[in-house]
């Protein structure tokens, strides 16, 4: 029912927004097809914000849906699906916004393809099938690559092409497989077991040009990705270009956007690997020139000092110093000896004044009865007794005819 209004009499805004908002509700329910084209996830809040893009116009719709319906999908929703969602359209009037509260999503079409995809996803990287850890590194330089392409393909001239043109003498071996259709993931299978089973292949390239999704459905297939997991070749994916993303991307050891990126990363660039050659060749021949130029330099100063230069100098001057600490030494042992000798003059002649021998020499003597015992009284000898007397130099026999005993005298008992 129109509204009556006039440029006398016009209708206040909340009017408007209040009675669109009436005639949305008249709607009621609906089955609205479209696609998923954006889904946020609020943490803390138990309502999901979608976004649905018509598949023809640039036209979309915000939607929101509980947690509990969204996580009760089977397969998971993902971001470009198609879907049909039952849904009642709301008028929010305070922001003048339109949009759906979901009670069911159904995927249709290319988004129940793409959710069974991710559905395998999950049981393939439940499995560890995608693991990180279980990515081998390529070989540096392959004795042989093999290539899994469609026969005169764009997909293998890139390969070939640019491998080549990097690294010329790059051998290769290639296994043509159908790359689309029903038997073409039984068909990439078998070549790339063959391939793999080749002693001389290092590495193996499975390449495809870009395509629709259901073009490239065969390298999703699970026999193909497990077949993948079980070699023991590195496997590069080169399928389709950058926006593709097949299961095989997840499974081989190295993914490659485009057939020509597969190219760069099989084989180095000759060019570049000899400009490294060459500048780590510069560099080896500086350090060594720089070595010998320091060690010239230290040889040159070492050469350059007295010592080395005239060695015989060294030796005079420490000639001479021992010359001098020789002459020095004698000196002060003949001095040594010399208070020695002087020493043992004044002891010797010390022992000689305190000699019985020199007491004899100043006139005294020393009388013995024939018995040898000195004679120290007149009371020793009798008279007529016959006497030895030691004198300096000699000895004398005497006979005692008289004795005579005198007193001491006062010097005598001073003495």
């Amino acid at each position: 029912m129109a509204l009556d209004t006039s440029p006398e009499s016009p209708a206040p805004v909340r009017q408007i927004a209040n009675a669109i908002g009436g005639w949305i509700d008249k709607l009621g329910a609906v089955w609205v097809e479209g696609q998923v084209a954006q889904m946020s996830r609020r943490p803390g809040m138990q309502t999901v914000f979608l976004t649905l893009r018509d598949s023809v116009a640039d036209i979309s719709v915000p939607v929101t849906c509980t947690r509990f319906l969204l996580d009760s999908l089977n397969p998971p929703l993902v971001e470009g699906a198609s879907v049909i969602i039952h849904a009642k359209p709301s008028y929010y009037a305070n922001r003048g916004t339109l949009s759906l509260q979901a009670r069911d999503i159904r995927p249709v079409g290319l988004g129940e393809l793409l959710a069974r995809l991710e559905q395998r996803r999950q049981l393939l990287a439940a499995e560890g099938l995608f693991a990180a850890e279980l990515k081998r590194p390529l070989p540096f330089l392959p004795t042989t690559v093999g290539l899994v392409t469609a026969a005169n393909s764009a997909a293998e001239r890139d390969v070939l092409e640019n491998a080549k043109r990097r690294w010329p003498r790059v051998r290769f071996e290639v296994a043509y497989a159908a790359m689309q259709g029903t038997r073409s993931a039984a068909d990439v299978v078998e070549k790339l077991q063959r391939l793999d089973r080749d002693p001389d292949v290092d590495v193996i390239v499975i390449a495809r040009g870009g395509g629709s999704v259901e073009d490239l459905l065969p390298f999703s297939d699970e026999h193909l990705i497990r077949a993948v997991h079980a070699a023991r070749t590195p496997v590069v994916s080169a399928i389709g270009h950058e926006p593709d993303s097949p299961l095989l991307d997840l499974a081989a050891d190295v993914r490659a956007s485009t057939p020509t990126d597969a190219a760069k990363l099989v084989v180095p660039d000759v060019v570049e690997e000899q400009r490294i050659v060459a500048t780590g060749r510069d560099r080896l021949r500086g350090g060594i020139a720089a070595l010998i130029h320091r060690e010239q330099t230290l040889l040159d100063a070492l050469r350059s000092r007295p010592v080395l230069a005239d060695p015989r100098s060294l030796i005079d001057a420490r000639r001479d110093e021992v010359t001098s600490l020789r002459d020095r030494a004698r000196r002060t042992v003949g001095h040594a000896l010399d208070r020695a000798a002087d020493d043992i003059g004044h002891h010797r002649a010390r022992a000689r004044a305190l000699s019985p021998l020199e007491t004899l020499r100043r006139g005294y003597a020393v009388a013995q009865d024939a018995d040898g015992h000195v004679l120290t009284s007149v009371t020793d000898a009798a008279e007529g007794a016959t006497v030895s007397i030691r004198v300096a130099d000699g000895r004398l026999a005497a006979t005692i005819t008289s004795t005579e005993k005198t007193e001491p005298t006062k010097d005598d008992a001073d003495d």
